[in-house]
């Protein structure tokens, strides 16, 4: 099953969510806005993506935490606040991405 972590809003997210069921492949969408990313499984994408890849430096939610200016643990600034991330973030067993790169889903499914 894939798992993807993005927002209801995110044009991206929803095109990940077609992407996969058009393929007849079940989805799991956690929504960021209503339930934050656990500590392991930001641990768990983070052995495929350097944590760097993983905020949204474009983000309303960089900019108003003003984190270009100030040291920050990107970790726990994603933690803390889910609207940091790059999204959608996909899953697929021991496999990630983040943003949309169906060439890469189409690698881990084979297809």
């Amino acid at each position: 099953m894939i798992q993807i972590f993005g927002t209801k809003k995110c044009k991206d997210t929803a095109k990940a969510v077609r992407y996969f069921k058009e393929r007849s492949i079940q989805v799991h969408l956690v929504d960021l806005a209503e339930k934050a990313m656990s500590r392991g499984e930001l641990k768990n994408i983070a052995r495929n993506i350097p944590i760097e890849e993983l905020i949204d430096k474009n983000s309303k939610a960089y900019e108003k935490r003003n984190l270009r200016y100030i040291k920050h643990d990107i970790e726990e600034e994603l933690l803390a606040d889910a609207a940091l991330f790059k999204t959608p973030v996909v899953r697929y067993g021991t496999k990630s991405s983040v943003g949309y790169t169906p060439e890469l889903w189409k690698e881990w499914l084979g297809k």
